[in-house]
């Protein structure tokens, strides 16, 4: 016989889903901010070059790190 869910992990599973729709929203709400601000939006792209250069080290394809 299969057992059934408490009723508290029930609610931890509501809790951890609505966390992420809040959480995504924050996303959201920042990307649009970031997007209307020129010199945050110039920083952030600078740093993604910057992380995607390293990740590329990592990888190997920019030699040893």
């Amino acid at each position: 016989m299969a057992k059934r869910k408490s009723r508290v992990q029930g609610l931890g599973v509501v809790s951890d889903k609505k966390w992420q729709v809040e959480s995504d929203l924050r996303t959201l709400t920042d990307a649009c901010a970031i997007r209307k601000d020129p010199a945050r939006l110039k920083s952030a792209r600078e740093l993604a070059k910057e992380k995607v250069g390293e990740m590329a080290m990592v990888a190997g394809d920019k030699g040893e790190y």
